[in-house]
């Protein structure tokens, strides 16, 4: 005996409510947004040289998620709830780098895609940590970044603490973002104009 479309199809209709596919998204997502905006106005020139491409960081596989990740302890991690960034935090800090450095010296900006119009410096690096480390109450944000001017190659490591008040989205987004911008600032004045 063979059973009819219409009885299986009411069977399995209330099965059909209590499954979702995915997690349920979060209320906002979070960004990265620069102190240090470049104003509208005159177009900028580069001279031999004085564009900067900036690239955007390699990430430990940790980063490489769109959720903050939190340091337990030594060895233990796990994700901020309902904590989600709106694209991978690599480019979200390439981003902010790129339009700080902008601002702050003068000099054209490129992404890697473009750095064949005007060669000049390359600023790559890896982001070492950009999230809450639970033990201490502190978001830590480190980027070892690298310079290359010609055949120079420099290298510097740059961090950031900033305190936060709760382990919840908007004080950690908070508090990561003004880390993100305090690294960028002193990248931007090492590079110079």
């Amino acid at each position: 005996m063979k059973p009819h479309p219409i009885l299986i199809a009411a069977v399995l209709l209330p099965l059909a409510a209590c499954v979702r596919i995915g997690e349920k998204p979060p209320a906002s997502l979070m960004t990265l947004t620069s102190t240090a905006a470049l104003p509208a106005g005159p177009p900028r020139t580069a001279r031999d040289g004085q564009a900067v491409a900036v690239l955007v960081p390699s990430v430990p596989q940790a980063l490489n998620v769109l959720r903050v990740p939190v340091q337990t302890g030594p060895t233990g991690l796990a994700y901020l709830k309902d904590a989600q960034w709106v694209e991978p935090p690599a480019r979200l800090f390439r981003n902010l780098l790129a339009e700080t450095i902008a601002a702050r010296t003068g000099r054209p900006v490129l992404d890697l895609r473009q750095y064949s119009l005007a060669p000049g410096m390359r600023l790559a690096g890896r982001l070492q940590q950009f999230g809450l480390d639970a033990g201490s109450g502190e978001v830590v944000v480190i980027y070892d970044a690298t310079l290359a001017r010609g055949n120079d190659v420099e290298t510097r490591r740059f961090e950031a603490r900033t305190k936060v008040t709760r382990e919840e989205p908007g004080p950690v987004s908070a508090a990561l973002n003004q880390g993100a911008n305090e690294i960028a600032v002193q990248v931007a004045d090492w590079i110079g104009a």
